[in-house]
């Protein structure tokens, strides 16, 4: 019971809240209001605009604008931004979708944007090979088997 009395409080406060910050005009609101009541003021001389006379002007229009105010940020992309992919920490030097990406070693762009390995290969020097295979890539990248010896199951064996 104690409980649903403190949550009804807070949301009692909240509604209050809600509405003290609808009543404050934002900067644009200002501004428009402004520049209406000069053009008006302008037509007719006899008037006092709400600055002149102390009231303030109030509007009951987009309660939470501070919310509305915040520029949301904007991801840089390579494909805006192509510097972006050298900065330091980056995935790597090319771009690719608009995503940075090493095209020597990424198996969804080996050796150029879009070129994928099959499952069982791996992206070595650019190159799609079969690890398990492949006698200048046996077992993982740049691992060379000796002269004579064979690439069995991505280790190195003597026949």
């Amino acid at each position: 019971m104690k409980s649903i009395k403190t949550c009804f409080v807070l949301v009692i406060l909240m509604a209050l809240a809600a509405i003290s910050l609808s009543a404050i005009p934002s900067q644009d609101e200002l501004s428009l209001e402004e520049d209406n009541e000069t053009t008006y003021n302008d037509e007719t001389s006899d008037d006092l605009s709400p600055a002149e006379t102390g009231q303030e002007p109030t509007s009951l229009r987009g309660s939470i604008r501070f919310l509305s105010q915040i520029k949301p940020r904007v991801p840089m992309t390579c494909d805006k931004y192509p510097r972006v992919c050298h900065a330091k920490g980056s995935t790597g030097p090319d771009c690719c979708k608009k995503k940075c990406v090493n095209v020597m070693t990424d198996r969804l762009n080996c050796g150029k944007c879009g070129k994928k390995c099959k499952y069982t290969e791996l992206c070595c020097k650019g190159q799609c090979v079969n690890p398990r295979s492949n006698i200048k890539h046996c077992g993982s990248c740049g691992n060379k088997c000796k002269k004579g010896s064979l690439c069995v199951y991505g280790m190195c064996s003597y026949a």
